[in-house]
């Protein structure tokens, strides 16, 4: 209070005590001593004041001054008596030319103030957009909001901000928690606000008799919720534009929260159609890749069943080996197609525990030497490698794959499986030294039902009737970025593919007490 006091009024006292002494100065000297020096500076310390003091006091006090320079200078001194027409011409002059620099100073005071609230306000709103900019859900907006409202009116700020679309009926739980505070014709305000997408409270026209402002998030096609403010205190006519200034801080969070919710449809579409669109793949892959084996396996059936008299032994062999390998092929088929159809869902949860890599490459070797017991099967592990937090059934099935199409399109060098730990990444390898895959299919053969055999070793009769849908390594890429880790391509040196899953290793804090 004393600094306010000491900017208004102290350099407006001091500017009149100084243009006093000075007159008195000039008074005295008889070659400056001039009447209309003496105005001149009247007139000067006039103006300089009304920089500080408002405009009724700068009247006043211009008044008081043109008064006392009536009866310290003008003739006779010591009284308000005007001997000359010319000096009460002078003093009415001195008046009006005072007054109307107050005039233009408390003018030209408003037009600055009004300027460096617009600049505040603008300021305001910048800040807003900003923090709604860089909020990621709805209940950071909320708080955003709540701050710059707070700020500008100076008063408690509380919201009602719906979770999604306004419900049938007021129901508080399809909003982001309410300040217990609120009393319940606080929340009837808040909600019937939100509804009607009108304001309600001082100055707008509706319900003025209430003590507080209900304002509506608007958006384009409706409210995202409502904002209430307390009507500054001692405030006998709310200044409408600082509740303009609050609504307007309201619609730019309506808006924010109305293009979150069409971004969220617009997410839930795509992803609908991406689903729609992994079904039908999934169904042309069932339709046609299925069949072979299909065939394969009732053919084999069925002449095991009409013909078992007339074949010999060798012969019964070999059609039950028919039915297992492609029983086998047809449900590894089956689970790298469904493993992609629920890893690419959204929402998707893993069954992961602390697993150990060594346990894991022990099972896929061990499963691998069951189907082929004649391959070159290797491994090569580092030292003290780190537990990882994975689903065991998942990598069992990215290495099961890999090892297969090692196999299968490696040649007769076999497969090599190398684990290493670097940069806090574990990195699950297959090799093998194989023909490799060309530079333009390397992205292409993670795709779902894209086969590269063919293009790759185009040179092997037998590679384009290789059994498989295209499924497996889009699989496993797909069990890798569930892991949050990554599956990629890499050509060997002297020959041959490697195929590397690189998963993230746990902190060492995180790991267990063993």
């Amino acid at each position: 209070m004393a600094g306010t006091f000491a900017r208004r009024w102290l350099p407006p006292l001091l500017i009149w005590v100084a243009a006093g002494a000075l007159m008195r100065w000039v008074d005295g000297q008889s070659e400056l001593a001039h009447i209309g020096n003496l105005a001149l500076l009247l007139v000067l310390a006039a103006a300089l004041s009304s920089r500080w003091l408002p405009l009724g006091w700068a009247l006043a006090v211009d008044l008081l001054a043109v008064l006392a320079f009536n009866a310290a200078f003008i003739e006779p001194r010591g009284s308000f008596l005007v001997e000359l027409r010319l000096h009460a011409w002078l003093l009415a002059t001195m008046l009006a030319i005072s007054w109307s620099t107050a005039g233009l100073m408390a003018r030209l005071r408003q037009q600055a103030e009004l300027a460096g609230r617009h600049a505040r306000e603008a300021e305001r709103l910048r800040v807003f957009s900003e923090a709604l900019r860089d909020a990621g859900d709805a209940a950071a907006q909320a708080d955003a909001l709540r701050e710059a409202l707070q700020d500008l009116a100076g008063t408690p700020a509380r919201l009602l901000v719906l979770k999604d679309a306004l419900p049938r009926s007021d129901d508080d739980t399809a909003a982001l928690p309410l300040d217990p505070a609120l009393s319940a014709d606080q929340r009837t305000g808040l909600w019937l606000s939100a509804r009607r997408s009108l304001a309600f409270g001082p100055g707008t026209g509706r319900h003025e008799e209430l003590p507080e402002w209900y304002l509506p998030l608007r958006g384009r096609a409706g409210s995202g919720g409502a904002a209430l403010i307390a009507v500054p205190a001692g405030a006998l006519s709310p200044d409408p534009a600082l509740r303009a200034q609050a609504q307007l801080l309201c619609d730019q969070l309506g808006l924010a929260l109305e293009r979150s919710a069409t971004e969220r449809a617009a997410q839930q579409a795509r992803d609908a159609v991406d689903q729609q669109g992994l079904r039908n793949a999934l169904l042309a892959a069932i339709s046609h890749d299925y069949r072979t084996p299909l065939a394969t396996i009732m053919g084999a059936a069925s002449a095991l069943q009409e013909q078992d008299e007339r074949l010999s032994p060798a012969q019964r062999r070999k059609l039950a080996a028919a039915i297992v390998d492609e029983s086998q092929a047809l449900a590894r088929m089956t689970d790298n197609t469904l493993q992609i159809a629920r890893l690419d869902a959204p929402g998707v949860t893993l069954k992961t525990d602390w697993e150990s890599a060594e346990e894991l490459v022990g099972a896929a070797l061990r499963r691998v030497r069951q189907r082929h017991p004649e391959a070159r099967v290797r491994a090569r592990l580092d030292d003290g490698l780190p537990l990882l937090r994975c689903d065991a059934v998942l990598l069992l099935q990215l290495l099961d794959n890999l090892l297969d199409n090692a196999l299968k399109y490696g040649g007769e060098g076999g497969a090599e499986i190398r684990v290493t730990q670097c940069d806090g990444l574990l990195t699950l390898a297959v090799r093998d030294r194989g023909p490799g895959v060309p530079p333009a299919w390397r992205e292409r053969i993670f795709d779902v039902f894209q086969r590269g055999s063919a293009v790759a070793d185009p040179e092997r009769p037998d590679a384009a009737t290789r059994r498989g849908a295209g499924v497996g390594l889009a699989a496993c890429r797909a069990i890798a970025r569930a892991h949050g880790g990554e599956l990629r391509y890499r050509a060997r040196s002297h020959g041959g593919a490697s195929f590397e899953c690189r998963l993230p290793l746990p902190a060492p804090n995180e790991l267990p007490m063993t």
